[in-house]
Formats: structure tokens, C-alpha cells, sequence
């Protein structure tokens, strides 16, 4: 009887298990492979074993790369969640608008990542409707060359990504309050809490499951970020946008090293394993803690 069950949960799992080997285990399989050839994309390629590696550890463009990708992450990360807990926590105090705007917040996440980087390419040229509405307030000295400077052009892109997906995070910081029991919010209320003490010791522990999944999405999605610098910068000015995403299409696509551009895309898939697992893990340990 327990072999014939084993049995037929093993029929059940059998073609989850295939199309999961065929379609993602086959593929980064061989995507490592290839990392270790000298493949330029066509049928033939040598085995070369770690020379792509060494040669990537030894391309400084790869190092500024992989800080310019964890930099942008950092900042969209902070930014995105922050605005999204703040919003969130306006609107759950506002039960009268919260539907309303909630719908506003998310609108922006409805255009696709590519029309809404080629908005903001116009929104910050030098004749754009940032330094426009600088001008209008008399903030003339704020006026800036936003995607031409190196010290702006990364923040700008970032900008581009906290606008169109701080909405999510808000919708699930939202979800998060909703899960608070009004018991506690009341009992503090009456013990006479000012609403930041009843946000430290009531609302910010209850929402460490929505910080978790906030943190994790956005910090995946960051770092596989590729359609904003794309668009916006094409990865200058000198440099200053390149992430990991755009030095695999480059090299790929335009670069003929292929081989070296798959080696990048290795790199980049062990940062995001490593970055999300880890950080991942801190929150979970930090919600069993509260």
C-alpha cells in the first residue's frame, strides 16, 4: 500500500520534474558550459575550462559592472521600500482614499519598463520637464544634465525603476497592515502611544512578512535590471551605467564574445542567488526573532 502511494506520487511528479530538467536545469547546465568554451556563438567550440573567468577577473570593466549593479540595487532597494512603507502607511490612516490612490501608485507599474525609460529620457534631458519645473520654483542651481553626468546618471536610472515599481511595494506593505489586529492598535491607542511609538512597537514588527517579500522581489529585480539602462543610457555615460545584464547583451549580441558574455551572465546569476539567499534568510531569522 505505501509503495503503491510512493508510486503514484511519483507519476504525478514525473512531468513537473521533466519539464523543470528540460526547461531550467538543461539550460543553466549548459550555459555553464559554454562559459567554459570558446564558443562565438556558432556549433564550434573548444573546451578552454576556467580562461574566461580569469579573463573577466582581469577586465575592470566586469569589476565596475558588478559594483555599478550591486550600487543600483542598494539604492532602489532603500528607495523603493521606503516610499512604499511610507505610502502605505499614509493610506492605511486614510481608509477613505486608500482604494483610489492605491490604484494611482500602481498605474505606473501597467507601462512597460521600455516605454516608461523612453518617458523619462525626455523627462531628463537638459530640456526636459525636470529642469523645466526646477526653473518654475527658481531652483535654477538644481538644474542638472542628469543622464550626461557620471556622478547622476546611475541615480537617475535607479529614479526610473523606484517610480514604476514603488506602487508594488506599497500594495504589499498595504496588505501587511491589513493582517495588524486592531486589538493591538487599539490597546496601544488607549495606553496613549503617539503614533510613532505605535508604529516602532506594533506596526513595523507585524510588517516583517511584507518587508521580506518586498526586499527580496526588489533586490532580484534590481539586480537583473536591463531595459532602463538600456533605454536611458546605453550603459554611459563612460561607463557609468553599465551593469552586469548590459555587458551580457553587449558581449553576446555585439561584442562577438560570446563565450566571455555567458561567463558575465554565470556571474550575475551566482550575485543573485547569493545576495537574495542571504538577505532572504536575515529576514527570516529577524521575523522567528520578533
Amino acid at each position: 500500500m505505501f509503495h503503491r502511494r510512493r508510486a503514484t506520487m511519483a507519476a504525478f511528479l514525473l512531468p513537473a520534474i521533466v519539464i523543470y530538467g528540460v526547461f531550467m536545469l538543461y539550460p543553466l547546465a549548459r550555459g555553464v558550459y559554454l562559459s567554459m568554451t570558446d564558443s562565438l556563438g556558432g556549433p564550434i567550440a573548444n573546451f578552454v575550462g576556467t580562461e574566461q573567468y580569469r579573463a573577466m577577473a582581469d577586465d575592470p570593466k566586469v569589476t565596475a559592472a558588478l559594483w555599478h549593479t550591486v550600487l543600483y540595487a542598494a539604492v532602489v532597494v532603500v528607495t523603493q521600500n521606503g516610499l512604499g512603507l511610507l505610502f502605505a502607511s499614509l493610506l492605511f490612516r486614510r481608509p477613505k482614499v486608500r482604494k483610489t490612490l492605491s490604484v494611482v501608485l500602481l498605474t505606473p507599474t501597467l507601462v512597460s519598463p521600455v516605454m516608461a525609460a523612453f518617458i523619462w529620457s525626455y523627462l531628463f534631458a537638459p530640456e526636459g520637464g525636470i529642469n523645466a519645473l526646477l526653473g518654475v520654483f527658481g531652483l535654477d542651481a538644481l538644474q542638472h544634465v542628469w543622464l550626461g553626468d557620471t556622478s547622476t546618471a546611475l541615480y537617475a536610472v535607479a529614479a526610473v525603476n523606484v517610480w514604476m515599481f514603488a506602487g508594488y511595494s506599497c500594495a504589499i506593505f498595504l496588505a501587511g497592515y491589513m493582517s495588524v489586529p486592531t486589538e493591538l492598535l487599539d490597546a496601544a491607542a488607549v495606553d496613549g502611544a503617539s503614533g510613532w511609538q505605535r508604529f516602532r512597537s506594533v506596526e513595523w514588527p507585524m510588517l516583517a512578512p511584507a518587508l521580506t517579500v518586498n526586499v527580496t522581489l526588489s533586490l532580484i529585480g534590481s539586480l537583473k535590471v536591463f531595459e532602463f539602462p538600456l533605454v536611458l543610457t546605453n550603459g554611459g555615460p563612460a561607463g557609468a551605467t553599465d551593469t552586469l545584464t548590459m555587458l551580457v547583451y553587449r558581449n553576446v549580441f555585439g561584442g562577438g564574445k560570446f563565450a566571455f558574455g555567458i561567463a558575465v551572465s554565470v556571474l550575475l546569476l551566482v550575485t543573485v542567488v547569493v545576495l537574495s539567499s542571504a538577505t532572504s534568510s536575515l529576514l527570516r531569522l529577524r521575523e522567528r526573532r520578533i
